[in-house]
């Protein structure tokens, strides 16, 4: 079979990595260091526009932000997080309903969706809460095997994450815990201390490392990432200032992308690192990912 260069420039425009032409996986490992990007950085996109963007971005891996595969989608359930709390409680019962009765071939296609662009799915990011029953996290663990993955990463607290334990070890599944920056509250995952704590709860948990969270809690990522590497499974890339600081644009907070980034490529640790846009950018979502995949470029150019 051969393309014009009429039928190639369509295949740019369609957003359909030239890769996929001849049934190839795109590529985002930049000097040994695998790249990709949490599909909440394209939160204000449906699941089939965040798709388009994470190829014609180049990016070949990512995580999965749950809420761009439930009803509404990521722009509805984030809009929520910022609305009335009564409004965010019907739409969570709503979507307990969906969770619990949605047929699991519907996961399946979202795969092949992926699969169809070229894009991994790395991770799926499932988050229960407190008052999520076990019958519901159960169900994101079949969820994710679904999707075809071996991992869930989870922004969850310390007393959900001992309930998901014994889930953990019944579905023979990773679950990354990914921390914040709130030192105030002991059952959220902020400190090293916190880590240890679920580390110690399964043999299959694992760490999702924040390093702008982390940066922004007062802790060091480069020493963290160095004394824990076998037990971090993704790093989510994004720059914060330090004392629960703003998210800023890249280069301009304190987080240490770079040398992060460094560590990965010096060491050779086999630790994927996700961008994950979060500042107030002047462009699209697909325009601020694309600076920041530069970023990490540039950043591992040296």
């Amino acid at each position: 079979m051969t393309y014009s260069r009429r039928s190639f420039a369509k295949l740019a425009v369609s957003a359909v990595p030239l890769a996929r032409v001849f049934g190839e996986m795109i590529d985002s490992k930049i000097a040994g260091v695998q790249l990709g990007v949490q599909t909440y950085s394209f939160r204000d996109l449906s699941l089939d526009d965040a798709i388009k963007a994470m190829a014609a971005g180049g990016l070949g891996d990512c995580e999965l932000f749950s809420p761009h595969v439930e009803p509404g989608g990521a722009q509805e359930i984030v809009s929520l997080w910022e609305g009335p709390p009564a409004a965010l409680k019907a739409y969570e019962e709503k979507l307990t309903k969906w969770r619990m009765s949605v047929p699991l071939d519907y996961f399946k296609g979202i795969r092949k969706k992926f699969d169809d662009a070229g894009i991994n799915i790395y991770a799926y990011n499932f988050s229960p809460e407190d008052g999520t029953s076990d019958a519901e996290i159960d169900r994101g663990f079949l969820m994710a095997k679904a999707l075809g993955v071996g991992i869930i990463t989870s922004s969850t607290t310390l007393t959900t994450a001992k309930r998901m334990a014994p889930l953990a070890e019944k579905h023979k599944m990773l679950v990354a815990m990914h921390g914040h920056s709130d030192l105030k509250d002991p059952n959220q995952f902020a400190t090293p201390e916190s880590f240890e704590k679920a580390l110690a709860m399964s043999k299959h948990f694992r760490i999702n490392l924040d390093i702008g969270h982390f940066t922004a809690a007062n802790f060091d990522a480069v020493n963290f990432i160095r004394k824990n590497h076998e037990k971090i499974v993704l790093l989510h890339l994004k720059d914060r200032k330090k004392n629960d600081g703003d998210n800023t644009p890249w280069g301009e907070g304190d987080t240490p992308i770079k040398q992060v980034l460094q560590l990965l490529k010096q060491n050779r640790y086999p630790i994927p690192a996700f961008i994950e846009y979060e500042y107030k950018g002047t462009g699209t979502s697909q325009q601020e990912v694309a600076k920041c995949f530069q970023y990490c470029k540039e950043a591992l150019a040296s």
